[in-house]
């Protein structure tokens, strides 16, 4: 099975459908949080949004961690651009997202409800959606409605994984 990309603005998802995924479909998870800089860490919990250049060695990080796992990894990667998308794909071909799509409004809401206990503020979200470049139409996607129980988004994933499809209603 080829490497996933759980992806999407802050607020979405990726870390908890990531875990859920990983542990559908037996493979190990790259949370991608963890291999920001610290610099980058600063800037976000200061409220300001990492820029291009700010993502770079980031992007880096995460490509040699998908070249790690040449059997297949779940990595939890805002991805907002489609130019990191690519970056991340020149380092695993055949890599697939999943594009957790949600709302600005649910969005700021589950950002604001954890906000104790992550680094990233509520006030970044609106920058998220800035940034955004939807994935829809890009080779090996998959949309799904990050408001699902959890249980069914998963599963939907895992299915659309293991059959290798190209597109899955949802």
């Amino acid at each position: 099975m080829k490497s996933v990309v759980m992806m999407g603005v802050a607020g979405c998802g990726k870390s908890s459908a990531g875990q859920a995924v990983a542990q559908a479909v037996g493979l190990p998870l790259i949370e991608g949080d963890e291999f920001h800089p610290e610099r980058n860490l600063d800037k976000m919990r200061q409220g300001m949004p990492l820029t291009d250049a700010d993502r770079s060695d980031w992007l880096n990080a995460l490509g040699q961690a998908l070249e790690q796992h040449q059997s297949g990894a779940v990595l939890t990667c805002s991805a907002l651009k489609a130019s990191y998308r690519d970056r991340l794909r020149a380092h695993a071909p055949g890599l697939r997202f999943v594009f957790l799509e949600i709302d600005p409004q649910t969005a700021h809401q589950r950002v604001s409800a954890r906000a104790a206990q992550h680094l990233f503020p509520p006030s970044l979200v609106t920058s998220q959606f800035a940034t955004l470049e939807s994935p829809v139409g890009e080779p090996g996607v998959l949309r799904v409605d990050a408001t699902q129980p959890l249980a069914v988004l998963s599963e939907t994933v895992a299915r659309w994984l293991q059959n290798d499809l190209k597109e899955a209603p949802i």
